[in-house]
């Protein structure tokens, strides 16, 4: 049975929109180092991302490495993976791969 006021772990791995914070989308990871859940913050709140431009999407992978990065715990791998998620999110994309 669970423990009175212990609170449901919330969807790991699963990015979503992000209300408070500043940055557009939060994604909560689980740290292999501490075993703790982390809240996840990415996405600049005000800029649109370009997912259905091919040449944008390039550039940014490029720029941002995206196909080093490994680290679940770190905004930048969520970055690099966001139009993978764009259905959850609400965005308009049939891409999967990164940018």
């Amino acid at each position: 049975e669970a423990k009175k006021g212990k609170k449901k772990d919330p969807p790991i791995g699963k990015p979503m929109r992000d209300t408070s914070g500043g940055k557009a989308y939060k994604v909560y990871v689980r740290d292999p180092k501490t075993k703790r859940i982390k809240t996840v913050r990415f996405g600049s709140g005000g800029l649109r991302a370009k997912i259905n431009d091919k040449k944008a999407r390039n550039a940014f992978a490029k720029r941002h490495k995206c196909s080093q990065k490994k680290d679940k715990t770190k905004a930048s791998y969520w970055s690099c993976r966001l139009p993978r998620y764009a259905k959850l999110l609400g965005l308009k994309s049939s891409f999967s791969g990164f940018w």
